[in-house]
């Protein structure tokens, strides 16, 4: 019986000693192993893709809404403030405004926030700084309005006028210095979703200007994400027995006057998503996959065909059928994992182009080479083993005699 090692020498030696053959053979297996890693490597950045858009929008958030007006006020601030797990959170009434600088009046939404916005709404501050609480006449301006929602762009230190209608019908306007200017935010492409054309005032201050007590919304950010699920059903349960919900309908959002909304149930669902489009590439690219095997089978069967009389040879010289099958499997074994290799090497090349090109970010996990090396050699043994058990069945003295 021949060991191991001579199997080797012996297959690579059968490999260079056709080389355009052996190319062709491997050739399949790179471009299956690459689609696969490539297409995999695909999927991880579309995962981190989702995470980071989320994560531009908030840290660990819990979204709490009203779905009717006068619903939110200061008890039902200090609830959510004294619930387990609760980091911080900022109360939120927002409100158009017309908004005035040098000659020009343009119309944008005003919110009203506290200092713990910065925090829960993960702000990015381009120019200047945050508000705080001690604040009164200051905003934070979102980039699109201090940028392009007027002729010129409005500066730090520099002032506008917010004007508001009031329900009675008259409005109030008041002169605000400018303290901060947000940075540019892209979540999903939807710039509704984020600050960029909002305009920010402390809370305290737009109560006083509009008369309003209630608050639109809270925004409220959980220790750690993991605990953020754990955190929202026992601020649930907190603001339900509040409203005078019963127990039997604490799982009828129906049944309350709010809406929550948190960070993991929204990663969830850009996990569906994800792993939705992870899944049709793979698919595709294990096509390909299966057409490298079919070639190396093909062409092995083609190789056994030709050396009919070499096989002969081997037997007749004392070669056990099962000498002549781990020699026709580890050939099959090593063309595999050279095209693995070059495949992963090369699904590599092609997933950070991709990810460039369509600006995701670059996430490869190191697992997916050695991955990629598994199921070039798997896929290199099982497409030989057929051709390799119809050598190894050969009769010596049938194929000596074959021409």
């Amino acid at each position: 019986m021949i060991n191991p090692v001579q199997s080797v020498r012996i297959a690579i030696g059968s490999i260079t000693s056709a080389k355009m053959r052996s190319a062709l053979t491997a050739l399949g297996i790179i471009i299956g192993v690459a689609a696969v890693v490539a297409n995999v490597a695909l999927g991880a950045s579309f995962n981190q893709y989702f995470a980071d858009e989320l994560g531009s929008i908030g840290t660990n958030f819990i979204i709490i809404e009203g779905k009717e007006d006068n619903l939110f006020f200061d008890n039902e601030l200090k609830l959510i403030k004294n619930t387990p797990g609760i980091a911080a959170v900022s109360p939120i009434i927002g409100q158009s405004a017309e908004v005035k600088y040098m000659s020009e009046s343009r119309i944008a939404t005003v919110e009203g926030v506290s200092e713990d916005c910065y925090e829960v709404r993960n702000m990015k501050i381009a120019e200047g700084s945050f508000l705080t609480d001690k604040d009164r006449y200051a905003v934070v301006l979102g980039c699109d309005v201090a940028n392009e929602k007027f002729d010129r762009k409005i500066g730090l230190q520099n002032s506008i006028d917010l004007t508001f209608r009031l329900d009675d019908g008259t409005s109030v306007t008041k002169k605000f210095k400018v303290k901060g200017i947000t940075g540019e935010v892209n979540f999903f492409g939807d710039p509704s979703a984020t600050t960029n054309n909002d305009i920010l005032i402390p809370i305290d201050t737009m109560m006083e200007l509009t008369g309003e007590n209630d608050y639109s919304a809270f925004f409220a950010s959980a220790a750690s994400l993991d605990t953020v699920e754990e955190t929202a059903e026992e601020m649930d349960k907190r603001l339900a027995r509040n409203f005078g919900v019963s127990k039997r309908d604490m799982d009828d959002d129906d049944a309350k006057p709010y809406a929550i909304m948190t960070q993991t149930e929204l990663l969830e669902m850009t996990g569906v998503w994800a792993d939705a489009i992870g899944a049709l590439l793979t698919a595709v690219a294990l096509i390909s996959l299966v057409v490298g095997s079919i070639g190396i089978a093909n062409i092995m069967l083609v190789t056994v065909s030709e050396r009919t009389n070499e096989i002969g040879l081997m037997k007749s010289l004392g070669f056990t059928s099962r000498d002549v099958l781990s020699l026709f499997v580890v050939e099959s074994a090593v063309v595999g994992l050279f095209g693995g290799i070059l495949g992963s090497l090369l699904g590599v090349a092609g997933a950070y182009g991709a990810t460039d090109l369509i600006g995701l970010p670059n996430v490869f996990p190191v697992s997916l080479i050695l991955v990629g090396f598994g199921v070039s050699v798997g896929v290199g043994l099982i497409a030989g083993a057929f051709p390799a058990y119809k050598a190894a069945k050969m009769n010596p003295v049938d194929a000596l005699r074959h021409e």
